[in-house]
């Protein structure tokens, strides 16, 4: 039952935030999707309190239920990132929003982005790891407790494993390949800046052309005003000879 609620929950995320995306952006009800977008915390409530219940009312404690206490880990920590991640996806088709910023590729703002990654599995292993130790303690008996302990043994490394990952981006910072511009993304206001600045050099030059044309036509206009004074002045000379 504990697995079945947890691809329910998982399935359950996806369409709420589908939803929550579709009125926020497509029929133009901001407030009720966002309303519906915070629904989603209260799929994990919902799975917590599920497999407490199942423990209290006498299941054995295995793998189950660990993965259960992961999976409410990572959507509280990775919860808000993938919402955040859809969400600008979503203004920018829709909602006429800038692209959103692509993480760093390169150097130590790659670097930062790793180790902010990392903290975020941090975060969801403590959490974890938290949950496990309440259910460990709830249930009291060591011998039934063991699949729940090696789950704690788990995150533990998992997050060793991150935590290298992001000190080896530190150490040897990821460089562009020969030929290959170091191109970072632009902060959203950079964008605005940037945009701004094109446009303004666009007006000037639109300016620039049309004084030139107008010096143009006017010097030509004065030209042949000159012209046809000396010619009338030629035909009055001619005349009074």
């Amino acid at each position: 039952m504990i697995v079945t609620l947890i691809i329910i929950c998982e399935i359950a995320f996806w369409v709420l935030l589908a939803g929550g995306l579709a009125l926020r952006y497509l029929a133009r009800m901001p407030r009720t999707g966002a309303a519906v977008l915070l629904c989603e915390p209260l799929l994990e409530v919902v799975l917590l309190i599920v497999t407490a219940i199942d423990l209290k009312n006498g299941a054995e404690p295995d793998w189950k239920h660990g993965l259960a206490a992961v999976y409410i880990g990572f959507t509280a920590t990775h919860g808000h990132y993938v919402v955040k991640w859809a969400d600008g996806h979503a203004a920018h088709r829709f909602g006429g929003a800038g692209r959103p910023v692509k993480p760093p590729r390169y150097g130590m703002p790659r670097a930062l982005h790793e180790w902010k990654m990392t903290a975020r599995f941090a975060g969801a292993a403590a959490i974890a790891a938290a949950l496990l130790q309440c259910a460990t303690w709830y249930v009291g008996d060591p011998s039934q407790t063991e699949g729940l302990r090696q789950w704690q043994g788990r995150m533990g490394l998992l997050t060793v494993i991150s935590v290298i990952i992001a000190l080896s981006y530190t150490l040897w910072p990821k460089q562009p390949k020969e030929g290959e511009e170091p191109m970072e993304p632009m902060e959203p206001m950079e964008r605005m800046e940037s945009a701004e600045r094109t446009g303004a050099t666009g007006r000037k030059a639109s300016a620039g052309s049309a004084e030139s044309v107008e010096r143009k036509r006017l010097g030509g206009g004065e030209s042949s005003a000159d012209g046809s004074a000396a010619d009338r002045g030629e035909d009055v000379t001619k005349t009074l000879r």
